[in-house]
């Protein structure tokens, strides 16, 4: 009787329930919906079996948080393509090997970028059982050699590889991959200091489909840069800090092949190529949209030659000397010359930062016969209003720039960028310390199509800020050490930028509840914000936060009033939290982890330096299967037994930083385990540190940058 009534429910359940009418094709389209969304997804299969199935079977992507769930995980998703390994602590061997026998040839993608302990048996198990593995980033192994990464070479069908920071990996490993890995178009070899120059030779000739080649910091010469410039699909070149390439090694014969489809060009930091060689390495491709020279290299110089040339200059030479280190440069622009590389009429963005310029040079940025759309003098020494201000007015096209620590400028500019560049989406101008706050009034009544805006360490005040509030588009926006905003400019925000999303107040001490109340009333869809040193937050600005569902990052470090209620509040309602900064927040304890650790489930940094949380609240922290990162200076209540138990009782750890104090405290057996699982300690010499004024602070920072 029971079961025929049980059958009869499920009948009728069958016959009300509209899923069961649709066919898996159209439920995979409607999860596809749901694909950024992973809790939606989650309470999606928790409905019933069906939907559990369902889900299960259409998920493509995984980003397992240990490897000791690898065997349930791989059983429930047998239609993975994209394996993400970051958030393991430890990925040996033996967990490739199952990963490759559980997803064989469906295996796309696999990201070890931060994953540690495997070695070639694990990689040749990937490469022999995955034959349509495309993209594989080991990035970060360090213990990575030549013997593994030949086995990478078995994979065929790979396209993209990054092996940034591989420092063991010498020629032979990378020229297995060439040999192996004719399809490549992507290769980062950054930081892989045993590849030389036979190595990238090896790439260059046999992966010829390659589009992007990034050989930062690699000591290479000229001896290579002849098979580079034969790529004929090469459009990201990346030769950021490549010492050995100078002005000698970039002769007409090296280059005369060309990079016909050359993109973007990264020379920032190399040392020794000046105007000349910059000149002749934008000579060879006419499509060049981006170039970086970052980092006050000498290569400013060479801008300063390419962008005289862009304007056809009608003179047989051109001369100027500028001091830089003590050393004086003379720049020769022949017509000659200009003819060479006036073929850059696809650029559109140039990066400069940490140059040293001088207004002739910006006058000619100013005068390219092309339209910019992106541009960045941040740090550069000698910006001048006279100078940006006819750069503006020459590029009003502009959509980013970036005018960071530009020290020299004043409201002249900020009226020239305002009346110039009135399609600007992001302007980033931290610490213009002399610009009047009356400026920043044209920023909102220009500028309103801003989407990202920079504000730290100015003179804005809350005119500024309602008139910014204007920019309705607004995603980020910094503000902090501006000690001149108050609640009331935060108010005209909140009710005007409903799609904000990042809101830096760092140290803008004139922030109370009452404008963080504003600003969640108003914007939803706050991620991240920090009111870290904004003494005058209590618990009521939490309470407030509590609007803000999809809040991922909070820094309250210095917030002197704020308690565990509060906190306790955000654990509940924010469940997507995941760095957490509360820092010098003495009146957090215990009571205030205990919420966090069962509501805080997405959790994965702290930083509970100078709390009041002992073992117990750590202890406690060791349920959330997420948490990775601890970091733990000067907490008076906690002794080195209960550290001890908490350190073994999170198991998913990956960097915790503690007082060498306590290094000593602790058992070398201990350390070596935690250490064994994927941990790295991190032991900082600080001392105890009392807050400042926060006018002193900034005093204090004034001082240090001049």
């Amino acid at each position: 009787m029971l079961k025929n009534q049980k059958l009869l429910k499920t009948q009728q359940h069958k016959k009300n329930n509209a899923f069961e009418i649709l066919s898996e094709e159209l439920i995979f389209t409607i999860l596809d919906f749901l694909e950024w969304d992973p809790l939606s997804k989650k309470s999606f299969s928790l409905v019933c079996k069906s939907f559990y199935f369902i889900e299960s079977k259409h998920r493509r992507t995984l980003t397992p948080l240990r490897t000791d769930h690898l065997p349930a995980l791989l059983n429930r998703y047998p239609s993975v393509t994209d394996l993400d390994l970051t958030l393991c602590p430890r990925v040996t061997d033996n967990s490739l090997a199952l990963v490759a026998g559980a997803f064989g040839d469906a295996l796309r993608r696999v990201d070890l970028s931060r994953s540690k302990f495997f070695g070639g048996s694990g990689l040749l198990r990937l490469a022999m059982n995955c034959c349509n593995l495309v993209e594989l980033d080991l990035s970060n192994a360090t213990g990575l050699r030549d013997g593994a990464v030949a086995a990478v070479a078995r994979a065929r069908n790979l396209v993209k590889l990054w092996l940034g920071r591989c420092k063991m990996v010498t020629d032979m490993g990378i020229g297995c991959v060439a040999v192996g890995c004719r399809k490549l178009r992507l290769i980062c070899l950054k930081w892989c200091v045993g590849v030389g120059d036979l190595g990238v030779e090896l790439i260059a000739i046999k992966c010829k489909e390659l589009r992007t080649l990034d050989l930062s910091y690699l000591p290479i010469t000229e001896k290579c840069l002849s098979s580079i410039f034969k790529l004929q699909h090469l459009e990201d070149l990346v030769l950021e800090g490549c010492y050995g390439i100078g002005d000698d090694s970039l002769d007409d014969n090296v280059l005369k092949q060309g990079c016909k489809t050359l993109k973007k060009l990264d020379i920032s930091g190399c040392q020794n190529i000046s105007h000349i060689g910059l000149s002749k390495l934008t000579s060879i491709s006419g499509s060049v949209e981006q170039l970086i020279l970052a980092d006050g290299s000498p290569v400013i110089f060479s801008c300063f030659r390419i962008l005289f040339i862009l304007l056809k200059l009608q003179v047989d030479d051109f001369k100027f000397s500028i001091a830089a280190n003590h050393c004086h440069f003379i720049i020769q622009v022949t017509l000659a010359l200009a003819d060479g590389l006036n073929k850059l009429s696809m650029l559109q963005s140039i990066v400069l930062g940490g140059c040293l310029v001088t207004s002739s040079g910006l006058k000619a940025i100013g005068n390219l016969c092309i339209s910019l759309k992106e541009l960045s003098l941040s740090k550069c020494m000698g910006v001048t209003d006279e100078a940006l201000t006819f750069l503006v007015s020459k590029h009003k096209d502009l959509r980013k720039l970036d005018i960071t620590c530009c020290r020299k400028i004043t409201d002249v500019s900020i009226a020239s960028i305002a009346n110039s560049c009135i399609n600007l989406t992001s302007l980033r101008m931290e610490s213009c310390t002399i610009v009047p706050r009356e400026a920043f009034v044209l920023i909102g009544q220009k500028c309103q199509y801003l989407m990202e805006l920079d504000l730290t360490d100015n003179e804005v005040d809350d005119e500024g800020l309602k008139s910014i509030s204007r920019c309705s588009r607004l995603s980020s926006l910094k503000v902090g050490i501006c000690l001149n905003i108050t609640d009331r400019g935060l108010a005209y925000i909140g009710k005007c930028c409903s799609k904000l999303k990042e809101l830096d107040l760092y140290r803008s001490t004139g922030i109370t509840d009452l404008g963080i109340a504003a600003v969640c009333r108003g914007c939803p869809d706050l991620e991240m914000l920090n009111t870290a040193y904004c003494t005058n937050i209590t618990d009521s600005s939490l309470f407030s936060l509590t609007k803000c569902s999809n809040l991922k990052a909070l820094e309250i470090r210095g917030c002197l009033l704020v308690t565990s209620i509060g906190l306790a509040a955000i654990a509940m309602n924010c469940k997507q939290l995941s760095r957490l900064d509360i820092k010098k927040c003495y009146n957090i304890d215990d009571s205030g982890m205990i919420p966090l650790a069962h509501f805080s489930q997405n959790l994965r940094q702290i930083n509970l330096s100078y709390s009041s949380v002992t073992e117990v609240g750590l202890l406690s922290l060791a349920g959330i299967s997420c948490l990775q990162s601890f970091t733990m200076l000067h907490l008076q209540g906690l002794v080195p037994g209960g550290l001890a138990a908490a350190l073994l009782a999170c198991g998913g750890l990956t960097k915790v930083k503690l007082h060498i104090s306590i290094r000593y405290q602790l058992p070398e057996p201990l350390i070596r385990h935690v250490e064994a699982r994927g941990c790295v300690f991190e032991w900082r010499d600080k001392v105890f540190q009392a807050e400042l004024d926060p006018k002193c602070w900034k005093l204090q920072l004034e001082d240090f940058i001049q």
